[in-house]
């Protein structure tokens, strides 16, 4: 409880009126008693009435609170938060309120002052912007209430515990559910492959169309029809995707907002998204972190919610990428063959382990491996150079992607195809990827 501007302002008038009399007293000129008298009655009562007013403001009650806040929430992203008042007061409030927000957040329109109406529900709302993934806890609101006579105003703390999940940035992934598949894949930069035929199941016979190969006639079916009878292919199903995701400190870089490691699960997440749709299962396995998550591989809208799940709350940590034991883990776990995409940030000290391990995995499975690259690199390559301060940035950024353009040449040469991207890319480039070895048979 504190004081209102209303008391001090009539705390501080008195004590300038005494002030005004003790200076007439000192100079030899008293006022007249009874102006005394009145001073100590009117500091007698202000102290009464603020006595009296700071005991009815302890027995008013609180409003009751009740907010409204999404059970998951985008990383990122401005989500607006609902909060709802309610009091049974005789005369309107005016109120000012804050709700207590947990770390990771940042805010827009608090605290705000709002006037209660007796009897009626009062709304008010305002946005946050989580910048960290996790589960988080919001739990109570604060409030500063006037007192009946407005000498003081008091705060109280609304009790209410709402708990919310902080995901990746879904909201882009679950948004294409709006357009048709092919549109949302060529507006975020998609480039769908050119469908060849080979390795491909088959799906029905019908008639020859125009445009039909001569490769796929079915001269049985024509015999038997006596008119030209083709084969029609689809893309093949119930195929395996695994995302063997890099939790180390590599992935600790940032370009923009995001860590690399918030772009890697984007990236993942785009591209479970799209091969959920396909008909093909999706599982994922981390390495490098506090604790290993697996996630087998499963098909249907429910996988991508698991996904979801599995990953909100992963963060990167200071460990070292042991390669070797990721990949022994995955042949451990994951019989069937499938497409393992190693979503991690190559560095050329991995070298020869890298190569060995990737080289072994390649035995059973395919294996895409996509290394995210630094913005700032390729900023520094085409920046210019005019000091001797920046010949030296510019020689180490050069000495560096040479050394890693070696680390992905070596790689190719043993048969591993390597996507080099910046992270703001690297979840079309993953898909455009994928549906170009789809189309082709090449899973």
């Amino acid at each position: 409880m504190k004081p209102s501007r209303a008391l001090l302002a009539l705390l501080a008038t008195l004590a300038i009126a005494g002030l005004l009399l003790g200076s007439a007293t000192a100079l030899g000129s008293p006022a007249p008693a009874i102006l005394g008298s009145l001073w100590w009655g009117a500091l007698l009562a202000i102290l009464a009435l603020a006595a009296v007013d700071a005991l009815r403001l302890r027995r008013l009650p609180s409003p009751r609170l009740q907010r409204q806040l999404a059970g998951n929430l985008p990383l990122g992203r401005w989500s607006d938060v609902r909060l709802q008042l309610h009091h049974g007061f005789r005369q309107p409030l005016r109120v000012t309120l804050f709700d207590h927000l947990p770390a990771g957040m940042e805010f827009e329109y608090l605290p705000q002052a709002v006037e209660l109406h007796p009897g009626e529900l009062t709304e008010l709302g305002y946005r946050v912007r989580p910048l960290q993934r996790g589960h988080f806890v919001f739990p109570r609101c604060e409030i500063e209430l006037p007192s009946p006579l407005r000498l003081w105003r008091g705060r109280r703390y609304l009790e209410q515990r709402d708990e919310t999940r902080v995901y990746p940035d879904f909201a882009r992934i679950y948004g294409a559910e709006l357009m048709a598949v092919d549109h949302w894949l060529s507006r975020i930069g998609v480039r769908p492959g050119q469908r060849r035929g080979l390795g491909l199941e088959f799906h029905q016979l019908r008639e020859f169309r125009d445009g039909d190969t001569l490769r796929q006639i079915d001269w049985k079916a024509t015999a038997r029809k006596r008119t030209p009878i083709a084969r029609e292919y689809q893309d093949e199903r119930d195929q395996q995707i695994l995302f063997l995701l890099d939790c180390g400190r590599h992935m600790r870089s940032k370009d923009g907002d995001l860590t690399h490691f918030d772009h890697a699960l984007n990236a993942s997440l785009l591209l479970a998204y799209v091969a959920l749709r396909q008909g093909d299962a999706v599982g994922l396995l981390t390495f490098a972190g506090e604790r290993t998550r697996h996630l087998p591989p499963a098909k249907g809208n429910a996988q991508l919610g698991a996904l979801l799940n599995a990953v909100y709350d992963l963060e990167s940590s200071q460990r070292p990428a042991d390669y070797a034991n990721a990949i022994q883990t995955v042949l451990g776990r994951q019989r069937r063959r499938a497409l393992v995409v190693l979503v991690t940030n190559l560095r050329d000290e991995e070298d020869d382990e890298l190569v060995a391990s990737v080289r072994r995995l390649g035995r059973q499975h395919r294996v895409l491996v996509a290394s995210l690259r630094e913005e700032v690199l390729d900023q520094l390559r085409q920046a210019p150079v005019q000091g001797y301060e920046e010949a030296l940035t510019y020689c180490g950024a050069l000495d560096y992607l040479n050394a890693r353009a070696g680390l992905h040449e070596k790689l190719l040469a043993n048969g591993v195809p390597v996507l080099d991207a910046r992270p703001s890319q690297l979840g079309p480039e993953l898909v455009s990827r994928y549906l170009g070895w789809k189309r082709a048979g090449a899973l």
